[in-house]
């Protein structure tokens, strides 16, 4: 295995920080507010740091695929380890869930938010200020899922608690993927355009909201609201 010299890796860093700040910014649309960029993107530089350190050039992979993976890595242990997630989030994401399977039931389509919110008993600011609540209760990136956390609410935690079931294999089941599909297709259209840009054309919150007219945080509550929609689909399903 080659061995890169100090200024070799010192240009790897250079070249690849802002690799480090992308994937940052991209984490944040599944974090709560009291998450700091800065904070991930420190953290980050480690994992771009061990990454160099580590990386065998003679193995045929691609330095850059192998940095990301080693940096969101560093980025996820860390917020695990700081009990990232709190309960109130989970809690908040759970009241959405029920009111969405409630209405589903009753309406036999996809409730508007105002439904929502009515079902729910609240103000429509009160809902939306709910799904900025469950920011960070998240289902498409498994990895996210894999150790740590305090066990409460964990989709995946609940429904494969016997060791023998892993999410990796839950996510590559073909009926999960299928069912994901159907319930991804059955999103309102706004939420399903704003799901494609962000985990397929990996854009972060700024640039979604650009693209559809709205800000950061109304994307951030459409980001939730998709996401409660997927975990009550999924929920059946399991």
């Amino acid at each position: 295995m080659y061995t890169k010299t100090g200024l070799e890796k010192d240009h790897y860093a250079v070249e690849h920080a802002p690799l480090v700040k992308r994937i940052a910014y991209h984490l944040m649309a599944k974090l709560p507010a009291s998450v700091q960029v800065d904070d991930l993107i420190q953290v980050g530089m480690m994992g771009l740091l061990e990454a160099i350190n580590n990386f065998d050039d003679t193995q045929g992979a691609q330095f850059e695929t192998y940095a990301a993976q080693r940096i969101r890595g560093a980025m996820l242990d860390e917020l695990r380890q700081n009990d990232w997630l709190p309960r109130s989030a989970r809690k908040s994401l759970r009241q959405v869930e029920t009111a969405m399977n409630v209405l589903e039931q009753r309406l036999g389509r996809e409730p508007t938010e105002r439904e929502l919110a009515d079902e729910m008993r609240v103000s429509l600011e009160e809902y939306q200020q709910l799904l900025l609540d469950a920011r960070g209760c998240q289902l498409l990136h498994y990895e996210d899922m894999q150790g740590g956390g305090d066990g409460d609410d964990d989709f995946f935690e609940r429904h494969c608690a016997d060791n023998s079931s892993e999410p990796s294999a839950i996510l590559t089941d073909g009926k999960f993927r299928g069912k994901l599909i159907e319930a991804i297709g059955a999103l309102p259209e706004r939420e399903k355009l704003m799901m494609a840009m962000y985990y397929e054309e990996e854009l972060n919150l700024r640039e979604i909201g650009q693209v559809l007219g709205v800000s950061e945080s109304r994307v951030c509550q459409l980001h939730s609201q998709a996401v409660a929609r997927l975990r009550s689909h999924l929920k059946g399903w399991l």
